[in-house]
């Protein structure tokens, strides 16, 4: 196994960090990180890709470690750099992974590149901040609360709330995270984090954050605005995989995507939280992506 970082210039001349595999295949798993992270958050997730001959590929969004800021993004403006990168790499199509702040990420992605992507997997993703019907900060934990209600008010107030509350996690150790994760780690959550996450993600923290906190602001603006497509455009199988213990982004958002998406499976998993879920599941989420285009898409390549 053997994993790269690699900066790709895009279209409009930013750049953007992505962390690579070396498998030799055309087809790729496209992984959106969450909110605030980076690409090497998914670099577990290599042997199990290079096992479905998929080359791994991870993109740190705009504005965290070393991809350049885009100001005023929206959910839909990844899905120029993913086209970027796939044609810097000579990636054909893919199927694409999205984790909490990512899921969005990864269904415009589906969305807005109808005849590249394959099939999704949310993994414990936020609901459209407007989603009718969904109370949507009920079963959050409160420091989710807290940052999310100053990111409703506009960009100086996030900044300012982040300037206060957030400046632990740019340096925050293995040991500690759980502490610093507060009323947003369930039992089950500390569990994965001591039997060993925790030095995965402290690490992509660190890294996301070194720059500063325009990443996680502007993270935080897209996903409370208009994504900028509409789910009906999904045309890919999507599992929703989403854990009842989950206090970061609460299990009625995995359920109203379920029943909002177009075709959406539900993949809900009693007694797991937001990290217990990517910790436990990553063999059966990739097992039912690789699979879902061959059973439910005519003439599709990923065979």
């Amino acid at each position: 196994m053997s994993l790269t970082e690699q900066v790709i210039k895009v279209s409009d001349g930013r750049t953007v960090d992505v962390l690579l595999g070396d498998a030799q295949s055309t087809r790729a798993l496209l992984c959106h990180h969450g909110t605030p992270s980076d690409a090497t958050i998914w670099s577990g997730w290599d042997d199990v890709a290079r096992a479905h001959d998929l080359r791994l590929i991870a993109l740190t969004r705009a504005g965290y470690a070393g991809s350049t800021r885009q100001p005023a993004r929206n959910v839909a403006s990844v899905a120029g750099d993913v086209a970027d990168v796939l044609d810097a790499l000579g990636i054909d199509d893919f199927v694409t992974t999205g984790w909490s702040g990512g899921g969005p990420h990864a269904l415009a992605s589906a969305g807005l590149l109808p005849t590249r992507c394959r099939a999704v997997a949310l993994l414990a993703s936020i609901a459209p901040f407007d989603a009718p019907g969904l109370a949507w900060f009920d079963g959050m934990g409160p420091e989710n609360i807290e940052e999310l209600g100053a990111a409703a008010r506009g960009e100086v107030a996030i900044r300012e709330w982040l300037t206060t509350n957030a400046e632990v996690l740019r340096s925050a150790g293995t040991d500690d995270l759980a502490q610093l994760l507060g009323g947003l780690a369930s039992e089950v959550d500390k569990a994965a984090l001591s039997a060993g996450f925790a030095r995965t993600l402290a690490s992509s923290m660190r890294r996301a954050l070194a720059p500063g906190f325009d990443g996680w602001i502007d993270d935080d603006l897209a996903l409370l605005q208009p994504w900028g497509f509409e789910l009906a455009s999904i045309a890919v199988p999507v599992a929703v995989w989403q854990g009842d213990a989950d206090l970061m982004v609460p299990f009625a958002h995995g359920r109203w995507l379920a029943a909002n998406t177009p075709g959406a499976k539900e993949r809900f998993v009693p007694g797991h939280g937001h990290i217990s879920l990517v910790a436990t599941f990553r063999d059966e989420i990739m097992r039912e992506l690789v699979e879902s285009p061959a059973r439910n898409l005519r003439g599709s390549r990923m065979q």
